[in-house]
């Protein structure tokens, strides 16, 4: 591969470690040579920095895959992940998974990124439908717009609803935002 190819959400290699393009900017100035400007972000650590390439580089694909996995349990700190075709079992340090363990029910399918036989990475479906556990009801006749209460879901989390939301209801939930969605008709 070239800087020709660089685009947003490409992973390559960067000093041995797989990164993915998280923004990409062509510069051609009125002299010289035209260069890219990149901001990537390392898979195996998070950290993001920023890389000059020359037009024309040569760039490492970076040999990771990216494969989906079923949420089976969590174990200590750890989450298993499961391939629901081969039945193979995976375990991924908590740490890679992160705040998103708050949003990860039995059965979930997620995107984990592996490399070099490692999972480095989990990422989840931008939203997810939830039950609601526990939540205070609506107080009748307060009917602000966009008053909002606290509801504990199936996983634990936290989300502020609309007033109107019923514990035992299902909600869907962005997990980027952390913010409720709408309701889920689940009957």
């Amino acid at each position: 591969m070239d800087t020709s190819d660089l685009r947003k959400g490409l992973k390559i290699m960067v000093n041995d470690q797989p990164c993915v393009v998280v923004e990409n900017q062509f510069v051609k100035p009125g002299k010289g040579q035209a260069f890219s400007r990149v901001k990537l972000k390392s898979l195996s650590t998070g950290t993001s920095f920023e890389r000059t390439y020359k037009s024309g580089e040569k760039l490492d694909p970076a040999d990771v895959e990216t494969r989906t996995l079923q949420f089976i349990y969590p174990d200590g700190t750890d989450f298993v992940f499961m391939d629901a075709q081969t039945g193979e079992q995976i375990h991924v340090n908590g740490d890679k998974v992160g705040d998103d363990a708050r949003w990860m029910s039995d059965g979930m399918n997620v995107d984990v990124t592996v490399f070099k036989g490692v999972a480095i990475g989990v990422e989840l479906p931008a939203h997810v439908v939830l039950q609601i556990v526990e939540s205070e009801p609506g107080i009748k006749g307060d009917t602000a717009s966009g008053a909002t209460k606290p509801a504990k879901l199936s996983t634990g989390a936290t989300v502020n609803v609309p007033l109107f939301v019923k514990e035992g209801e299902w909600v869907k939930v962005d997990t980027r935002e952390g913010t409720y969605l709408e309701r889920v008709n689940r009957g």
